[in-house]
């Protein structure tokens, strides 16, 4: 129902348009825990009036010279009311704060935008994801304690969702869909997240079950709002693994409103207390900035641009991995040769221009181009023992190889391309009916032109003897009896491929909400479509066509107790990206289909009271039939495809996220996932997918020290079962079933606010504050070594293959700086 509140700022505007001397009174309608509040009524006089947007947000014009009254009324909190007489023209900032009235609400709900309730979408307040920071801090480190969504991986931005892949989710900033780089295969060389905490207004998730505004993916739907400000300020954010600033505008004539932000990341701290030493820069950096510009009350602009540069250059020297067992200590020494260096470059930029056609019409137009050059280079030899441990107390070489059951070397090559342009244009629309209904279509176009070289190579040796590809047919009994064949590379791949895909994409909806008796209902139904043709240099053209249709339905009974029950579901589809066409050999193959599934959602959600304070527990159970499925293999954050829709597959579980405050005046969340998820592959039976992650919780807590309330924690707790994984390349996944380690982390924050805006001070320094924090954040605070891949070496001796695990970030101690001006 966002389009409503903008409808109903529109009816405000055109209505008071004829006063000839006029101001402007706009602002953030904040509750008592400084969370913004929609659907306030803010009125003066009998008439003339308008409400909050879904970020609390308001704008309303009022004569001039003229004593008025503003009054904000809104279900649950006390009324307030502000006097004002403002000269012509004149513009004043003005933030309410409402408090909770226990005498008009028998019933405290936690989250009073039912929009995103009915709708089955989880909102995350923008002020978590500036406190909460993490090793790869970002809108990311707070859904990975969501359920059903998992992250086992602390230096990736990459998440799964209810089995899906990293490919799978949606992500939108302003209802402009954005992109991420393609030959990222290291969750280490990924930088920053494109979304820029300190310009977010708001964030909404939904797994599952979304509507059919959203795109063609099978998962998630992360919808991030950028903020318009309201006045100037800006934000620092200091710490020992980079910084970021962002500062924020707005025009004196309030047509005229920016925010940008530039962030600075290196990871070499984190990366450092890795098991493999060597000389690592991870370096990478961006500059994002959301522009509006307000031609008149009808017509509004706005660009949203980005440009980010990563480099990762790595020159490896030594590891040493201990595994096995106290009885039967094994260790891996590997001495390496060579570097590494990785670029990635990506240029996005995007206007969208809103017009107000009249109070139940809104249009909109997007444009946008994404440009994103990548290479990743690197030449890496390692020579490598793996023998018994001497565990012997006292001894000068405890913990060394003291005997070696396997030697080898393995040579890996890459001088890998990718210059990627992706162009975007779409227009939307919305339409408010008479009786409260909502309308929504819109038509998109997209070309996607993609140049790919890929040279990769990797020759592995073993006592003297080279390894062939597992993939042949041909016996090699070494060292017993002589090979006489060609020598091969264990891993050869080698293509270059052009690539055009266009793209016609449309979809309508209807929402509605009303009552059915004296119980509140939601429904929404709606359809997609979309055609696709994939063609290029040596690629015979093909063309494809999609239609997904979907529905939600939500009531809320009249009951005592609040509660909502709500179920969605439809057909999903996701037309292949280049990534999905390219094969394990580089090849593109055109004819590949759209990956297709059946959701059906069940949710509830129960809004209670716990020691005078507010809770929800939500829950939900989902089952999704996946057909024409593209198996991939998964290895770190490298995704390969097999570029062949030769599989079905199946998930199915439960979701449980209670949220409230357990402590008074902070939101704290505790959440349970049950998943299982399984694929047939060639009709051979059933197993278990790469993201088959059967349990998860997720814990984010936030206390302060009663008696000193400046001073603040935070936790951030996840626990996973281990996945499948670490197989070697191109081994058959019915061979390799083994599941790696389960995934536990704790992340803990504590900060001290040296300047809280609530109060006054003496000091001169302080008063050159809003806010001012100094934190304190132990990353992994347990030790825990998590793993993300096997490495698998070869004992020529008894012809095993061992599974070395190649183990994520340990301990690392971090100090942050926070400043607001």
């Amino acid at each position: 129902m966002k389009h409503k509140h903008l409808t109903a700022l529109l009816t405000v505007l055109l209505s008071t348009f004829a006063f000839s001397q006029s101001a402007t009174i706009r602002g953030v309608i904040l509750d008592e825990a400084q969370n913004p509040i929609s659907d306030v009524s803010i009125r003066f006089g009998t008439d003339a009036g308008t409400i909050s947007n879904t970020n609390g947000f308001y704008d309303i014009k009022v004569p001039s010279d003229t004593d008025i009254v503003l009054i904000f009324t809104h279900i649950g909190h006390k009324r307030v009311e502000a006097k004002f007489n403002l000269k012509n023209g004149q513009e004043l900032e003005f933030n309410p704060v409402l408090k909770t009235d226990v005498e008009q609400i028998a019933v405290v709900v936690i989250n009073t935008n039912t929009k995103q309730s009915v709708e089955g979408v989880t909102t995350i307040s923008p002020e978590v994801l500036r406190t909460i920071k993490g090793a790869q801090p970002g809108v990311e480190n707070i859904l990975k304690t969501l359920p059903g969504v998992n992250i086992s991986n602390e230096l990736s931005t990459q998440y799964s969702v209810r089995g899906g892949n990293f490919d799978e989710n949606l992500v939108y900033v302003n209802e402009i869909e954005v992109y991420r780089p393609f030959l990222i295969r290291s969750g280490n060389q990924e930088g920053l997240s494109f979304v820029n905490t300190d310009l977010v207004q708001n964030v909404d998730f939904s797994a599952g079950g979304f509507q059919a505004k959203y795109g063609d993916k099978l998962s998630s739907v992360l919808d991030i709002t950028y903020r318009n400000p309201v006045s100037f300020g800006m934000r620092a954010d200091l710490s020992l693994l980079g910084g970021s600033l962002s500062a924020e505008t707005v025009s004196k004539n309030g047509k005229f409103s920016g925010i940008a932000g530039v962030r600075y990341r290196d990871n070499s701290l984190i990366l450092n207390n890795l098991e493999t030493e060597g000389n690592v820069e991870p370096v990478f950096a961006d500059v994002q900035t959301f522009l509006t510009y307000r031609f008149s009350d009808k017509f509004h602009l706005n660009f949203l641009g980005n440009i980010s540069v990563n480099q990762y250059n790595f020159q490896p020297e030594n590891r040493q991995t201990n595994f096995g067992t106290l009885q039967d200590p094994i260790a891996l020494l590997v001495f390496y040769e060579g570097q590494e260096k990785d670029e990635y470059q990506t240029y996005f930029g995007a206007f969208k221009a809103n017009y107000f056609a009249n109070e139940k019409t809104t249009l909109k137009f997007i444009a946008s181009a994404y440009h994103t050059t990548e290479q990743e280079y690197f030449d890496i030899l390692a020579q490598y023992r793996l023998g018994e441990v001497n565990t012997n107390i006292g001894d000068e070489d405890l913990g060394e190889v003291e005997f070696s059951e396997g030697i080898g070397s393995q040579l890996t090559h890459a001088r890998n391309d990718l210059d990627a342009l992706i162009f975007n244009a779409e227009h939307r629309g919305d339409y408010k009916t008479d009786d409260d209904a909502t309308i929504e279509w819109s038509l998109k176009y997209t070309h996607e032109d993609i140049r790919d070289r890929l040279v990769e190579w990797e020759v592995i040796d073993s006592a003297g003897f080279s390894i062939r590809p597992p993939r042949e047919n041909q016996p090699n009994f070494q060292p017993d009896t002589p090979f006489t064949g060609p020598l091969v590379a264990f891993e050869d791949i080698r293509a270059f491929n052009q690539v055009r895909i266009d793209r016609l994409q449309a979809f309508a909806q209807y929402s509605k909400r009303g009552y059915w008796g004296n119980n509140e209902i939601f429904y929404n139904v709606g359809v997609r479509a979309h055609q696709w043709t994939v063609s290029g240099d040596n690629i015979e053209s093909n063309s494809q066509v999609t239609v997904s249709p979907r529905g939600q339905f939500a009531i809320k009974p009249d009951w005592d107790s609040d509660v909502l029950f709500r179920i969605a579901g439809g057909l999903y589809s996701q037309p292949p990206f280049y990534r999905e066409l390219r094969d394990s050999s580089g090849t593109v193959q055109p004819n590949v289909k759209a990956q297709k599934s059946f959701h059906v959602v069940l949710g509830n959600e129960y809004s209670f009271e716990i020691w005078d304070r507010p809770f929800k527990l939500v829950s939900e159970a989902y089952y999704k039939g996946l057909t024409d499925v593209n198996p991939y293999t998964l290895e770190n954050v490298r995704i390969r495809y097999r570029a062949r829709n030769n599989a079905v597959a199946y998930a199915y579980g439960v979701d449980l996220r209670l949220n409230g405050e357990f402590v008074p005046g902070t939101e704290s969340w505790f959440s349970f996932g049950y998943l299982k998820t399984e694929e047939n592959i060639d009709d051979r039976g059933y197993i278990s997918r790469p993201t088959d992650q059967r349990l998860k919780f997720g814990i984010l807590f936030q206390d302060y020290v009663p008696n000193i309330p400046d001073l603040k924690m935070y936790l951030n707790l996840v626990y996973n079962t281990g996945v499948p994984g670490g197989s070697p390349s191109y081994a058959d996944p019915y061979d390799f079933q083994i599941r790696l380690r389960d995934y536990r982390r704790a992340d803990l924050g504590m900060s001290y606010v040296l300047v809280n805006p609530e109060k006054t001070y003496n000091a001169n320094w302080k008063n050159a504050f809003k806010e001012l924090s100094l934190g304190f954040e132990i990353y992994n605070m347990f030790n825990n070594q998590n793993t993300i891949t096997n490495t698998w070496v070869r004992d020529v001796y008894s012809k095993r293959q061992f599974a070395i695990p190649n183990f994520l970030t340990p301990r690392v101690f971090n100090v942050r700086l926070s400043a607001k001006f």
